[in-house]
Formats: structure tokens, C-alpha cells, sequence
């Protein structure tokens, strides 16, 4: 069982505890669903979130209006520990953003939130207030991966026309062109001049070329086609056709994009919904990974449940020790051992795997 927004959202109840899936339930008793509605069921706040957002759709009126009453008024310490966390679904958290936008300090939450749809934060940019349009524009990624978000920024009446400048100019040297956009053209004249200005734009292979000739998204890689092959193909994008396929794109297209040069790319790819898990295994593992690419593997809850993603991150030289120190107590006995033996992980956490070491063997010792 799945619910849908207007928006096209679908979450499946399989994030709430078993026993607790009753309460979202369209075939369950409507009291059972309402007490959800009414907040009165022992949630922590990114499951109370997630109920009130399929709850919204439900099929019995009364509790439809009941859960939009509760989202609307729940208090702040269940907002702001929900609205920052990446474990809450994409979906929930656009739906709140559609609610929340116009009072900053859950809106800069949300914008600043890495699983806040695109298309939400793009739907708030030109009415929001100047600090959260800011903090719109400072995300390079969001605004080449859907550049109707700086369509929407440059009509924010409040947003300084110095922070309108940057962001246009930051897209135009990406590859981005919007047209319909006169900042956007303003800002091609500034950065190339009059006369390159006024020629065609020429964006290069764009995403869907590529997604066209080697192979769908989810299909299989033929890389065959003639002419150009993958890899010259991407030689020549740009940066955000790069992003796009970065995120619509195929493993074989996320294999390359992973190693791009720019960090934008690279970061898109790990964060593509269509990522696998050994991908993730891989980028964990790998020593030559960007540092933004291994800081998304690191930071994602979910991803870090997985063991092997755990003791890889461990042994990359990459990841910052007060990251190590985190998931090295979680490790077992004989993997910590083991680390403390080895000689290819950095000496840093070589050492404090024998510290560990030491103290679960000092009582032992102490009782001889």
C-alpha cells in the first residue's frame, strides 16, 4: 500500500515500525487512523512526519483534515529534529516545505536539507523570504541539476540583484541557458561579450543525447553506438548536462561521472536515485574518491547501516578521523583486532584500533 500527493509523491508505509503501520492503513478502522492524525500515537518525529504526509491523502475526510491540522501545528521539537534529517522521504519533506516556506527557520532547514525535491525548493524561490533565497542560490548543485530553480530565483523581489548577478553568472559558465531568462542573457554578455553573446548557444552533447544513444537509465549498456563513444561523449558536456546525466543516467555514465574532475559532478552521481548498493560499497572502499563523494556516504544513515560500507569507510585513508572514531566502536572485536594489525589503513586509526584493543584486554589481564 502506497499514497500519493497532488504532486505525485508515493512512500510506501514500510519506513514506520510494523506495529505502528496499522495506523496509516486506508483498510484499518477510521479511530485507528485518527489517533495518527491527531498526533496521538508514540511516533519519533521523522515517523510522525511520514504519517501525517500519507495520512493527508487519506480516504476518510475527517482524517485528512485532521492530519493537514496537526502537520500544520506541530511544535518545534519535532519539526526542527525532522526537517534536518536526510531519513525522512523526499516526498514528505516537499510536502512540508509547501507548508512551512514562509517561516524561515524550518524553510532554511529544508532548503538545507540534500532529500528536499528540487522541484519544491524551485516552487518557493520566488516568493520566499531574502535569507532563504540566499541559501537557494548557494547551492550550485540544486541549481544545475534543475535550473528552473534560477528561473524562479531572479523574480524573488527581496533577493539583492548582486546575489541575482552571481547566481546567473555561476550558471552560465556551468552551461546553463535559460532563454526566457534576461538575467540570464545579461549575464552570457558579461561573461563573453556582445558578439559571442549574440551567436547561437551550443550546449554540447546534452544529457538526453547521450541517454538516447547509450542505452535508458535502468536498460542495458551498450556503449556501441557509432561515432563518439561514452567517454568522449562526456568530454565535451558541460557541467550541468554532466549533473543531469550524473542523476538520470546509467551505472556505466555514474562509473565515469564518479571520477569527474569537478566535485558537482562527482557528488551528483553518489546522490542519483538510482545509485546501487555496490556502488556505494565501492565509493566507501575507494581511496582515489573525492572527499565530497565519500562525505555523502558517510553522512547517509542509511547507507552506514550496512556493515561492509562501516569497516570500508574505516579503512579509507580519506575519511576524517572524528568519522573513523564513530564507526570504529560499532566494528567487531576481531575487525578492530585486525585494524590494529594493519598496516595499509593510515597510522592514525591503526592506533586508536589498538587502544580499543588494549582496554577490552586490560580487565582480562588485571584478573590474573
Amino acid at each position: 500500500m502506497t499514497t500519493r500527493t497532488e504532486a505525485g509523491g508515493q512512500i510506501s508505509p514500510d519506513f514506520l515500525p510494523p506495529q505502528m503501520r496499522k495506523h496509516v492503513d486506508p483498510a484499518a478502522p477510521v479511530p485507528l487512523r485518527m489517533m495518527a492524525a491527531k498526533g496521538l500515537v508514540p511516533l519519533s518525529p521523522v515517523h510522525m512526519l511520514g504519517a501525517l504526509y500519507m495520512l493527508s491523502t487519506d480516504p476518510d475526510p475527517g482524517v485528512r483534515e485532521t492530519a493537514e491540522k496537526s502537520a500544520a501545528g506541530l511544535p518545534e521539537r519535532i519539526l526542527s529534529a525532522a526537517l534536518r534529517d536526510e531519513a525522512v522521504q523526499p516526498p514528505v519533506l516537499g510536502w512540508f516545505l509547501g507548508k512551512l516556506w514562509d517561516k524561515d527557520a524550518y524553510a532554511e532547514l529544508l532548503v538545507l536539507n540534500a532529500n528536499t525535491p528540487d522541484e519544491a525548493v524551485a516552487a518557493i524561490a520566488s516568493g520566499c523570504s531574502a535569507k532563504v533565497a540566499e541559501l537557494i542560490s548557494e547551492n550550485q548543485l540544486r541549481l544545475l541539476r534543475h535550473p528552473d530553480i534560477v528561473r524562479q530565483l531572479v523574480q524573488n523581489p527581496a533577493l539583492p540583484g548582486s546575489v541575482i548577478d552571481r547566481t546567473c553568472d555561476f550558471a552560465v559558465r556551468s552551461g546553463v541557458m535559460l532563454e526566457d531568462v534576461p538575467q540570464m542573457q545579461a549575464a552570457r554578455v558579461r561573461i563573453f561579450g556582445p558578439e559571442e553573446a549574440a551567436k547561437p548557444h551550443d550546449p554540447g552533447p546534452t544529457a538526453e543525447d547521450v541517454l538516447r544513444d547509450f542505452g535508458p537509465a535502468d536498460g542495458p549498456e551498450t556503449g556501441e553506438e557509432p561515432g563518439l563513444n561514452l567517454t568522449q561523449r562526456l568530454m565535451r558536456m558541460s557541467i550541468a548536462e554532466k549533473i543531469k546525466l550524473a542523476t538520470l543516467g546509467n551505472k556505466e555514465a555514474r562509473t565515469i561521472l564518479l571520477r569527474d574532475s569537478n566535485k558537482l559532478v562527482a557528488t551528483a552521481a553518489i546522490r542519483s536515485p538510482r545509485i546501487t548498493d555496490g556502488e556505494i560499497l565501492a565509493q566507501a572502499n575507494n581511496r582515489a574518491a573525492h572527499e565530497d563523494v565519500l562525505r555523502t556516504v558517510y553522512s547517509n544513515k542509511e547507507w552506514t547501516k550496512d556493515y561492509q560500507v562501516k569497516l570500508a569507510l574505516v579503512k579509507n585513508p580519506k575519511v576524517p578521523v572524528a568519522i573513523v572514531m564513530r564507526f570504529l566502536s560499532t566494528l567487531r572485536e576481531s575487525d578492530v583486532k585486525d585494524l590494529s594489525r594493519n598496516r595499509n589503513v593510515s597510522s592514525g586509526v591503526q592506533t586508536l584500533a589498538k587502544r580499543m584493543m588494549e582496554k577490552k584486554t586490560a580487565p582480562k589481564r588485571g584478573k590474573g
